[in-house]
C-alpha cells in the first residue's frame, strides 16, 4: 500500500501523482467523509431540481473534462459542483411507449411521478398522443402544482422557451408537446377544448417566477417583437388575439380591498398573501437589463421571456441583452426564498438543439463544444444556488431526461483537448476527434471517402464531430441517467430507479401530496408556519374576501 508516505517537499502535482501514497492518501480522506456521512432525515423546506436536458454520464464527464482545462488544469481530475453531492442514484429513462425517450414523457415522470407516453405532458399512460379528447380525466399533477397548493412559492427557469417540453410538465396537461400555442394546434383539438401550452402556463397554476424564453406564443399574430421589432419571423403567433402576458400581470396585481396582505387569486378566491407587508404586484421583463432592475423583495410574481423562442447558447448569448442560466437562477432564489413556508424551483439548461434545453439542443445538431459549454453553465447555476440555500433545510436533485448517443475516447492522453484529435489515425488512414456521435448531421462523405478532422477547425464552437449515421438531427440514447442530490432525505436517492421515482422522493421529502401525512409533516408544517405572522380572525378574512369579489364583480 506505500504506507508510511511523506510527500517529498518539491514533488510537482504530475511526479505526486506516480507515488502509491498520493492516491492512497486521497482516498483514505475520502472514506472518512464516507464513515462521516449521516443522512439528513428531517423534511425539505425548500426544493430545487435542476434537470441537464440531455445531460447523459458521457456528457457529464467530457463536462467534468472541458471545466477543468477552461481552469487550466488538465481537467481529468477537475469536479464539478454537482458532483460534490453525496448521494447518487441511477433513473431508468425508457417511456411507456417508447425505449429510448423523449422530454415530454421523461418530464412527466420526473416532475409528476408517472411513466407516460412520448410527446405528451402531464398526462397519464392513458392518453393519445396528438388525441385531445383522451386529455380529460387524465390529468396527473406535478410536484410544482402540488408544493404551490401547499403554499409554497414556485418557479420555472430554462433555456429554452418556457412553453417547452420539460418545463411545460411542470404545469401543462397537453396530448403534444408541440402544442406551444393556439396557432400550433388542429382546428380539432381546439373544438374539442384543449388549450395550447401558453395558456396554461398563464391560468393552470400561479406560478411565481417565470424566467426563459418563448415570447412569440404569448402576444397575438403580428404583435412585433420588443427585440427585433422589424423581424416579422420573430411577432407573435396567436390566432385567438389574447395577449398572455398582459393577462398574467392584470390577474397577480389585483388586490383586496381593505388590506394589502390578502390577494385576489386568477380564481376570484382571496389567499393570504406570505409576506407581512403590503401586497408587492408582478413584473415582466424581456432583457438582461429588465431583469436586473427588478429588486428582489419588490416582487411576488416575476415573468421574464428573454427570446421569442429558445434562448441563445451561452457560447452564442448577447451578455448586455440575454441574462445567464446562473443569473437566472439566482434571481428566482432570491425571490422564492422570501417565502417562510419555502419553495420549489425547477431549473432547465438544454444541451442540444433541436431538442429541448440548450444541451439537448447542442447534441441534436452535433455541436459537442455548445452542449458541453450548457452542461458547465448548468453545473455553475447548481454552484450559485448552493451559496444562496443551506443543506439543512433545502434539498438539491441533479439529475438528465434522458442521454445522447455521444461519446469521447481513442486512446487520447492525459490533458488532451477534450475537442481534440485521437493521437492514432483510422483504418482510413484520416485523423477523427476523440468526440463522436452515432447518428446525426455530421455524417460526411467527400469524393468518396470520410474527411479527416483537424485542428483548429475541431475546436470552433459550431464544429460538427463526426456520426456513424447520417441524420439530419442527432438521436436521444436509451441509457439510464444520473440522480445526484443533497439535502433533507438526499439519501432516499440511491441505487437504480424508475425515473418516475424522483418526484416521488422530492414529495415525500417536502411532504407534499399524496406524502402530506405521512410522520414527521405535522411538526414541519409548525415549523414553517411559526415564521409567518397570525392570522386576522376568519370572519374579517371573509368580509374582505366578500368586498373584493363585489367590486371585481
Amino acid at each position: 500500500w506505500g504506507y508510511p508516505w511523506r510527500p517529498p517537499a518539491l514533488l510537482s502535482p504530475a511526479d505526486a501523482e506516480k507515488t502509491p501514497g498520493y492516491w492512497n492518501k486521497g482516498a483514505r480522506r475520502r472514506l472518512e467523509l464516507a464513515l462521516a456521512l449521516q443522512p439528513v432525515a428531517q423534511r425539505a423546506k425548500n426544493m430545487i431540481l435542476f434537470m441537464g436536458d440531455g445531460m447523459g454520464l458521457s456528457t457529464m464527464s467530457a463536462a467534468r473534462i472541458y471545466q477543468g482545462q477552461l481552469s487550466g488544469s488538465s481537467g481529468e481530475e477537475s469536479v464539478l459542483a454537482m458532483e460534490t453531492f453525496p448521494h447518487v442514484a441511477l433513473a431508468k429513462t425508457y417511456t411507456i411507449d417508447r425505449q429510448v425517450p423523449d422530454s415530454a414523457g421523461t418530464g412527466t415522470a420526473y416532475l409528476c411521478g408517472v411513466k407516460a407516453n412520448a410527446k405528451t405532458l402531464g398526462l397519464s399512460g392513458a392518453a393519445v398522443y396528438g388525441k385531445c379528447r383522451t386529455t380529460f380525466g387524465n390529468e396527473v399533477d406535478s410536484i410544482l402544482h402540488r408544493a404551490r397548493l401547499a403554499g409554497k412559492s414556485v418557479g420555472i427557469v430554462t433555456t429554452t422557451r418556457v412553453q417547452h417540453a420539460s418545463p411545460g410538465a411542470a404545469y401543462a396537461h397537453s396530448a403534444s408537446r408541440s402544442w406551444y400555442a393556439d396557432a400550433n394546434m388542429p382546428k380539432e383539438a381546439l373544438r374539442d377544448g384543449c388549450k395550447d401550452i401558453a395558456y396554461q402556463l398563464v391560468h393552470n397554476t400561479d406560478i411565481n417566477v417565470i424566467l426563459g424564453g418563448g415570447r412569440m406564443y404569448m402576444t397575438p399574430k403580428r404583435t412585433p417583437d420588443p427585440e427585433y421589432p422589424e423581424d416579422p419571423d420573430h411577432n407573435g403567433t396567436r390566432k385567438d388575439g389574447r395577449d398572455l402576458i398582459a393577462e398574467w400581470l392584470s390577474a397577480k396585481q389585483v388586490v383586496c380591498q381593505g388590506r394589502g396582505d390578502v390577494t385576489l387569486g386568477t380564481q376570484g378566491v382571496c389567499h393570504w398573501h406570505w409576506l407581512c407587508s403590503r401586497w408587492q404586484g408582478a413584473r415582466y421583463v424581456w432583457d438582461k437589463k429588465g431583469l436586473d432592475a427588478v429588486e428582489d423583495d419588490s416582487v411576488s410574481h416575476l415573468m421574464g421571456l428573454f427570446e421569442p423562442k429558445d434562448m441563445r447558447y451561452e457560447l452564442n448569448r448577447n451578455t448586455s441583452t440575454d441574462p445567464s442560466i446562473v443569473e437566472m437562477t439566482e434571481k428566482a432564489i432570491r425571490i422564492l426564498r422570501r417565502n417562510p413556508n419555502g419553495f420549489f424551483l425547477f431549473v432547465e439548461d438544454e444541451l442540444l438543439q433541436a431538442g429541448s434545453g440548450r444541451i439537448d439542443h447542442g447534441h441534436h445538431s452535433g455541436r459537442a463544444k455548445q452542449a458541453l459549454m450548457e452542461a458547465v453553465m448548468l453545473d455553475r447555476a447548481v454552484a450559485r444556488a448552493g451559496e444562496l440555500t443551506s443543506p439543512a433545510d433545502t434539498l438539491t436533485v441533479v439529475t438528465a431526461d434522458h442521454s445522447h448517443v455521444f461519446t469521447f475516447g481513442g486512446s487520447t492522453p492525459r490533458g488532451n483537448s477534450i475537442f481534440g484529435l485521437a493521437p492514432k489515425k483510422a483504418k482510413d488512414k484520416r485523423a477523427y476527434t476523440s468526440i463522436l456521435y452515432g447518428n446525426g448531421p455530421g455524417y460526411s462523405i467527400r469524393d468518396g471517402a470520410r474527411p479527416a478532422a483537424s485542428l483548429p477547425a475541431a475546436e470552433d464552437k459550431d464544429y460538427r464531430q463526426q456520426s456513424a449515421v447520417p441524420l439530419e438531427t442527432e438521436t436521444h440514447s436509451g441509457e439510464d441517467v444520473m440522480v445526484l442530490a443533497q439535502g433533507p432525505m438526499a439519501h432516499l436517492f440511491h441505487g437504480v430507479q424508475e425515473q418516475h421515482y424522483i418526484a416521488h422522493a422530492m414529495a415525500y421529502a417536502a411532504c407534499l401530496e399524496p406524502y402530506a401525512t405521512e410522520p414527521g409533516c405535522r411538526a414541519a408544517r409548525r415549523a414553517s408556519h411559526g415564521t409567518q405572522c397570525s392570522p386576522q380572525p376568519l370572519f374579517a378574512l371573509l368580509a374582505l374576501c366578500v368586498a373584493a369579489l363585489m367590486v371585481g364583480g
